[in-house]
């Protein structure tokens, strides 16, 4: 930057080396492209079809680019089932989503060979909680509930830099299925960790499905008795 700028005084004073300051700082600027971390906050709208009726689904993933391969998280909120009172419930618990995929060139990377991890409520409490020296894993097996069971094998490793200026986040995946074993490692700086860590803590309660029932409590308030409150209140602290 001092060099750019010597060279914008000199240009000032002599037209003649306009010239030669544009080539000299294209010249900086793609070194300074090419050593800088690519890290991509993009939105997207895709609108579909569904029970006939237009709907459209908004993706707003935060992908991190690096040498040998590409993360990004977004969140997947719950599904919620209707119970025979009316009233609904978490049916399935969303997840943070973690995708990786692999670099196949410089700034080209392959999508087809991408792999997911899903990090639960709980999981992803022990990655915003990280202190700068620390390090957590994850396992998972995806068919954990079938007779495939052990046959897929998934691990999460995040792990602090020595010098405490970011994490190395990996995953490994071993298919006995289908006789592959990848492997993904990531480095991430401490800004944009700190990016993950504040976009994973607001979208905590909204995996959880909380935002949803917050959101009810003032028109369940208005349609509670005095007596239903007092008996809500004697048996908690009761208990």
């Amino acid at each position: 930057m001092l060099k750019l700028s010597r060279l914008l005084l000199h240009s000032s004073r002599d037209p003649l080396s306009r010239k030669s300051l544009f080539g000299e700082a294209t010249g900086d600027f793609k070194l300074l492209r090419g050593i800088t971390t690519q890290t991509v906050m993009s939105s997207a709208m895709q609108s579909s079809a569904r029970d006939g009726n237009s709907a459209v689904k908004i993706f707003a993933p935060y992908s991190i680019y690096k040498g040998k391969a590409a993360l990004s998280a977004d969140p997947r909120l719950p599904t919620f089932s209707k119970l025979g009172s009316g009233d609904y419930r978490v049916e399935r618990r969303g997840v943070i989503m973690l995708t990786f995929w692999p670099a196949i060139g410089e700034r080209k990377y392959d999508w087809d060979k991408r792999q997911v991890f899903a990090l639960s409520a709980t999981e992803v409490g022990s990655l915003i909680s990280l202190g700068s020296k620390d390090s957590c894993e994850f396992f998972h097996d995806p068919s954990m509930l079938s007779s495939n069971a052990g046959q897929v094998r998934k691990s999460l490793s995040i792990k602090a830099h020595v010098d405490g200026s970011g994490y190395f986040i990996s995953l490994s995946v071993v298919n006995n299925i289908l006789k592959t074993n990848d492997r993904f490692v990531v480095p991430v700086t401490t800004a944009e960790f700190a990016v993950m860590r504040t976009a994973f803590t607001f979208a905590l309660p909204h995996i959880m499905g909380w935002d949803q029932f917050t959101n009810q409590l003032p028109h369940g308030a208005n349609q509670s008795s005095p007596k239903a409150v007092h008996e809500l209140q004697s048996s908690e602290w009761d208990r």
